[in-house]
This record gives structure tokens, sequence and C-alpha cells, in this order.
């Protein structure tokens, strides 16, 4: 007897999520290469495939060739949080004391990945220190510290508004929503065909995004992830990314 064939089902866009360096994980004896759960599963429940990549950059340098030929098999592409970005990379001479878990192999290729996805057109969504990647690799600067305790977004929830028809506002079908923040940096200068999408009531650039040229490229300063399962605006953020995703192809 025949069996019959199971059928095909539509492949999933496959989003490259760069790995974050951890010095120590509680189920394996080395260092580790990780990404948050909560991130790769608001990729699943959007229709994605998360794929952790490797940053390979040694000693700081990333080579574009390698790092494009690496990024053509997939579909888009998510730049999660993390620890700060050398200062230098947005041309400070200085680090401030609150500047921390600085990765220099790390930084290369997180901005060489930003570049390409703009080069390429690659569906791209950044998050947190995502965004302050995107916004070095374009030119732009960053504020190395809100000022301490009272001013930094740091275990902080509060309301972001939207400008109406950006990408931020039609991907979460708001013009405000309540985000979920951990950063004690923002954006200072605008990098090179960024434009400011949300604000936080500080006046503080909460998404910037890209104005012309190839592909949907979206950054917010917020950790959407936290929130994702129980508040539908912030899994449309991922909805938004896979969309794209499957259209890019």
């Amino acid at each position: 007897m025949t069996r019959a064939r199971p059928r095909r089902r539509a492949h999933r866009p496959l989003i490259a999520v760069p790995a974050r360096f951890a010095a120590t994980t509680s189920a394996l004896r080395y260092a580790a290469e990780v990404s948050a759960r909560a991130l790769v599963e608001a990729v699943w429940r959007a229709g994605g495939e998360p794929a952790t990549i490797h940053p390979h950059a040694p000693a700081g340098v990333c080579d574009p060739a390698e790092t494009a030929a690496r990024l053509a098999r997939f579909d888009g592409v998510l730049l999660p949080g993390g620890g700060d970005l050398s200062p230098h990379r947005y041309g400070a001479d200085e680090a401030h004391e609150a500047v921390y878990d600085v990765d220099h192999e790390q930084d290369a290729f997180d901005l060489e990945v930003a570049c390409q996805a703009r080069e390429s057109g690659l569906p791209l969504l950044a998050v947190c220190r995502g965004l302050q990647v995107v916004n070095t690799a374009l030119g732009g600067t960053l504020h190395q510290d809100m000022g301490g305790p009272g001013r930094e977004h740091r275990h902080v929830r509060h309301p972001v508004s939207l400008t109406p028809e950006s990408a931020v506002a039609l991907a979460t079908g708001a013009t405000t929503v309540d985000a979920s923040c951990f950063h004690h940096q923002h954006v200072d200068r605008l990098g090179e065909g960024l434009t400011a999408t949300a604000r936080a009531a500080d006046g503080t650039i909460e998404a910037v995004e890209a104005t012309g040229g190839a592909g949907w490229f979206l950054a917010v300063q917020w950790h959407p992830e936290d929130t994702a399962r129980t508040d539908p605006a912030q899994q449309r953020l991922f909805d938004a990314l896979v969309r794209a995703a499957s259209a890019y192809r």
C-alpha cells in the first residue's frame, strides 16, 4: 500500500537574529552565544523562523563581503538589545563611566548587518541597542548617559506617542503604545536617511525608520518582546517584520 505524501507547508520566512555573547549560562559549561527567548518566540508567533547567527568580526573588524554573503540566505533580520556600543563608534573621544558591556566584535558585526540590510533592502526590525546600532551605522550619534536614576529609562513602562501613518504606527495599529524600556542612552543626532517617528513624554526618541530606499527598516528603543505575548500592538511589530520578509523574496 502506497502512503500518500504529506502536504507541503509554506516555508516560514527565515529571520536572522545576531547572537549576544554571554560570559556564563546555567545550562552550559562554557561562555555562550544566546538569544532572548521572548524575542525569538515573538518572531515564531508571527510566523517567522528565527535563526541565531554567530557575530563574526575578529579583532573588532567585520568583512562586508562575508557578511553580505551570510545574510543572502535570509528573508529578514532582527537586531536585538544588549550592552552599549563603544562610544568611539560614533566619534566620542572618551566613554562615560556608565557605559557597560562593550564588545568590539559584537559592535562591528551588528553595525555591518545594519548597513547591509539598509543597502540591500533586507527587512529589518531593531530593538533597544539595535536602534542605537542602526543610528550609528548611518552616521548618527548617541547621548552616552541620560543622567542616572530618575532620568534614564531603565525598568520603565511608559506611553510613547507614534507619528500617524508612520511605519511604526501602521505596524502597531496605534498612535500611542505602552512601551517597556530598559536603556540609559538615547539618540543624539539622527543618522542619514532616518526619521524619528516615536517619542516619550520627555522628548526621548523612541523609534526611527528609514525614509526612502528599498526595504522595510524600523527600529524601536523599547523592548516589544517584553509584553508582546499579552499586548497585540507590540506583537504586531514582529508580525510586520515577518510580512515584510515574506514579501522580500
